[in-house]
């Protein structure tokens, strides 16, 4: 047997149980992988709150989660490149809260040996949405952008993926979060009231792109204040006023050859995957009930 994560109802956090399931037997082209840890994503507790509810229904009892890391202990028909025993990792939409997921070699990539489970599994999604972002928006080797929520999940990431890319970072953050900022290679600014102006006084060459990555008014009305350009201010988060306003909303565009990217980077010491805290399944509310707490520095995995 196995666990699997689900909600039966919308709610606050505790209406997340551990169910016992059996673990399905992979098909052709797939692989079933023994998950050693798994992402927790701001849009997990969204969907399972009902927030989403209009735009993508729950089918109960649901799963959650997006991304993960495991062994490989099942193998289908006609798959290559992985045999039992791989470790690897991968997305799984609304699948990957579990012990087991079954997924198609298409959303797999190697782990390399020296990346710990946590980061693995923490990296797919993440990763995935902060490069899509990145790209979409033309960012380049000397633009400025201004990203909202820097020390978050998605936002850690995207700071040192626009550093790669030869950009200069600005990134909002609580004050608590400047030094990880820093180190990360962002020039760090105060959310709040004046933003727009400390924003100016950073970078008083200006900025041409902003990447929103939480779902503030301020953060989308300051943007549309600091950037020229529309077409180079998005947002990954959900916000209503977005669509008013007339910025563009991003979704994360997944391919394997996207995620060995972002795993070479890790590999070559150019990518760092900032871990805050770990949980066990059975502990899955409090780990939401932090999530939505807001202020949370990088990621936070489930481990099993």
């Amino acid at each position: 047997m196995s666990k699997t994560l689900v909600f039966t109802e919308y709610g606050p956090p505790d209406v997340l149980h551990l169910i016992e399931t059996t673990p399905p037997l992979p098909g052709a082209g797939k692989v079933r992988v023994r998950v050693k840890a798994a992402g927790i994503q701001p849009f997990d507790c969204l969907f399972r709150s009902g927030a989403m509810r209009q735009r993508m229904p729950a089918k109960f009892p649901q799963r959650l989660g997006n991304d993960f890391a495991g062994i490989v202990d099942a193998v289908g028909d006609g798959v290559t490149g992985f045999s039992v025993g791989s470790e690897v990792l991968g997305w799984a939409v609304l699948e990957s809260y579990a012990e087991h997921v079954v997924v198609g070699i298409e959303q797999l990539v190697g782990k390399p040996a020296n990346m710990p489970w946590a980061e693995a599994g923490a990296l797919p999604a993440s990763g995935q949405t902060a490069s899509t972002a990145l790209a979409q928006l033309g960012v380049g080797k000397g633009d400025a952008v201004l990203i909202h929520a820097a020390a978050g999940g998605v936002g850690s990431l995207a700071v040192q993926l626009a550093r790669a890319r030869g950009a200069t970072v600005i990134g909002t953050a609580s004050e608590r979060n400047h030094d990880y900022l820093r180190e990360l290679g962002a020039i760090p600014v105060v959310y709040g009231d004046g933003l727009v102006e400390r924003v100016r006084a950073v970078a008083p060459g200006g900025v041409n792109t902003a990447l929103v990555a939480v779902g503030s008014e301020e953060a989308l009305r300051a943007s549309l204040a600091l950037v020229e350009d529309t077409q180079r201010i998005g947002t990954i988060a959900f916000h209503p006023l977005a669509d008013t306003l007339g910025i563009r909303r991003i979704s994360s565009e997944r391919s394997t050859a996207r995620l060995a990217e972002l795993v070479t980077l890790y590999t070559e010491g150019r990518l760092r995957v900032p871990i805050q805290r770990t949980y066990a399944l059975a502990e899955a509310p409090e780990a939401h009930r932090v999530m939505e707490g807001g202020h949370v520095r990088g990621k936070l995995v489930f481990v099993t």
